[in-house]
């Protein structure tokens, strides 16, 4: 490997992306929508990673697929409650959600 270039190890940033999504979920109001949308956000936010391990010790190709594609599935759901985010202005300024709406989009066309 050549001087400078970085490698990525893609379960090390579905973990800082799952411990990104949980501090945003304890960012939320203390409100039902906040609360409602911290538990489903949490959910589909920290799952991708051990899907993704489950992925990797896989025991046939079908298994490994079907995890990859739960894993595919819940970060396209991550990325749409952090839009709702946005658009319902839980968290000021919604610029702070603005890397993460990318790093998702960057998570999901890895998967794809």
């Amino acid at each position: 490997m050549s001087k400078g270039v970085k490698t990525f190890d893609l379960e090390d940033r579905l973990i800082d992306f799952a411990v990104r999504i949980i501090r945003i979920a304890e960012a939320l109001p203390k409100t039902k929508v906040g609360d409602h949308i911290a538990g489903q956000i949490i959910r589909s936010g920290t799952s991708p990673v051990p899907n993704y391990g489950e992925a990797q010790g896989a025991e046939s190709r079908p298994d490994f697929i079907h995890k990859m594609k739960v894993s595919l599935k819940e970060l396209r759901e991550t990325r749409v409650w952090l839009l709702m985010i946005v658009r319902a202005n839980l968290i000021k300024p919604a610029s702070k959600l603005e890397l993460l709406i990318d790093e998702s989009n960057q998570l999901i066309s890895i998967f794809v």
